[in-house]
């Protein structure tokens, strides 16, 4: 009988394993491999050369500018989306005016959510256009506004400037992902009971109070993907700096980031060999990045 029991949850698993196996695990073996070789990625004829791409990286000093905006968006992104996701999410859901013992949201909260939520329906790629043409120094929308309120002496070189573009950059990031975890805390939000809610409210809680004891302890887990799904699109990036940027990772290599270097050397160099090594590195960032949210963020489990 449990032979039975163990051979239909195998057959049953087997060929969505099997095509997994083929379609996602395959293609990171085969990347490992190629990063060991000098391919060109135009042709068969492939060379082992053992670990002299890695060697080639640590000794690359575009690899480190890379890495290091990678690890900028890594720290700022999730924590600016997260946070401004959550406490849209609970203004809208429990932060609007107390009466008695009644916990409900901001006036227009569903309008709210869905204008919240529109950047989310908008391609990446139109949005970096539009936000490419406001950051415009001599048309954009942002320096004609500067020069309508008086200030034609700060007319900044948003995209153009080291000490600007990656911020530029990030600012663009967070303004088309913030709406999808308002949404997301929203859903979460409300299947927490309103007693808990009201409870605290009758025991004088203030809206600091309830978001730190109530909300965030049960949306935890929420919270938790979030950072990780966050983490991953921050080491990404690509499209935004690849549409946004002037030139090869932007002024001084200042909006440089490892899928983007990836692609100059694999696509644009003809380096194959060397860029999936990179990709590689970027995996491995990618592993340790979500090993240490999945770590610190482990808690006793709240339910309700």
């Amino acid at each position: 009988m449990r032979h039975g029991k163990y051979g239909f949850i195998v057959g049953f698993l087997a060929l969505p394993l099997a095509i997994y196996a083929v379609f996602a695990i395959s293609p990171f073996v085969q990347a490992i491999y190629y990063s060991f070789t000098n391919w060109s990625g135009l042709s068969s004829d492939l060379q082992m050369v053992g670990f002299d791409n890695y060697r080639k990286l640590l000794d690359d000093d575009v690899f480190w500018h890379a890495l290091r905006n990678n690890l900028v968006l890594l720290l700022v992104l999730p924590l600016v989306t997260l946070g401004m996701g959550l406490f849209f999410a609970f203004m809208l859901n429990v932060g609007g005016r107390r009466k008695g013992a009644v916990v409900s949201g901001v006036r227009g909260s569903s309008l709210y959510k869905v204008v919240y939520f529109f950047p989310q329906v908008l391609s990446i790629a139109i949005v970096a256009l539009i936000f490419q043409f406001a950051y415009n120094p001599n048309s954009g929308a942002l320096n004609s506004f500067l020069s309508g309120i008086g200030l034609d002496s700060v007319q900044p070189n948003w995209l153009g400037d080291p000490s600007l573009a990656l911020w530029c950059v990030m600012a663009v990031m967070v303004w088309s992902n913030v709406g999808f975890y308002v949404v997301l805390f929203s859903a979460a939000m409300s299947t927490i009971p309103r007693d808990f809610y009201e409870a605290a409210l009758l025991d004088g809680a203030n809206r600091f109070t309830t978001f730190f004891r109530i909300t965030l302890p049960l949306l935890w887990d929420t919270v938790q993907t979030g950072w990780v799904y966050m983490g991953i699109l921050a080491l990404d990036a690509f499209a935004v700096v690849q549409i946004m940027t002037v030139g090869p990772g932007g002024p001084d290599y200042s909006t440089e980031v490892l899928t983007w270097f990836v692609y100059t050397k694999g696509i644009r160099d003809g380096q194959a060999g060397y860029a999936t090594a990179l990709g590689v590195a970027l995996l491995i960032v990618t592993m340790i990045f979500a090993a240490i949210v999945m770590r610190l963020g482990r808690r006793e489990r709240l339910e309700f």
